[in-house]
């Protein structure tokens, strides 16, 4: 997970996204005690040069949260100004990433999408190790498309396991 230096310069703590959360009503009505949503910088600061955006978004690892991820970047990102084709591949990526994280992690999952210039960063965590879950009647052809549509979407893809969990980024060219 990205630590406070990665930040962009003159953003030190992040700002909760009340606005941003106003538009989102299905994410309010979610486990409110377990969702956090910050953005860097804050959305009423100047953005610095070379412009940049992040957000990021903190749910149980639960399947039930997985829309709730989605639907956070399809309306952030048309926040953003990203165009439809670019931002429905971003959909659909944090779709797959966060329906994995849900499957395999144990207690949340985080979502940190960064613009920057003319590349999305699409980063999911999850916090451990893989944990069996239960599938209920789903058809063997169901499973094991994510990490090919997520390749072949993405500009690049970098899997990492870390003593927290396992970080997966995708990075995709975009014209915002």
């Amino acid at each position: 997970m990205s630590t406070p230096s990665e930040f962009p310069e003159g953003t030190t703590a992040p700002a909760v996204l009340g606005g941003l959360a106003l538009r989102l009503p299905h994410l309010a009505q979610k486990s409110q005690k377990t969702m956090s949503v910050t953005q860097f910088p804050p959305t009423n600061a100047p953005l610095p040069r070379p412009w940049r955006h992040q957000a990021q978004l903190t749910l149980p690892a639960h399947e039930a949260h997985v829309s709730a991820a989605r639907h956070f970047a399809a309306d952030l990102l048309g926040c953003w100004s990203v165009p439809d084709s670019e931002r429905d591949s971003a959909v659909l990526i944090v779709d797959e990433l966060a329906a994995n994280a849900a499957r395999y992690g144990r207690e949340s999952m985080t979502l940190l999408l960064v613009l920057d210039h003319d590349t999305l960063h699409i980063v999911v965590t999850d916090s451990g190790t893989p944990v069996e879950h239960r599938r209920h009647d789903v058809a063997p052809d169901e499973h094991g498309r994510g990490t090919g549509i997520v390749q072949y979407l993405a500009q690049s893809t970098e899997i990492h396991q870390t003593c927290g969990g396992r970080e997966v980024r995708a990075h995709l060219r975009c014209r915002a």
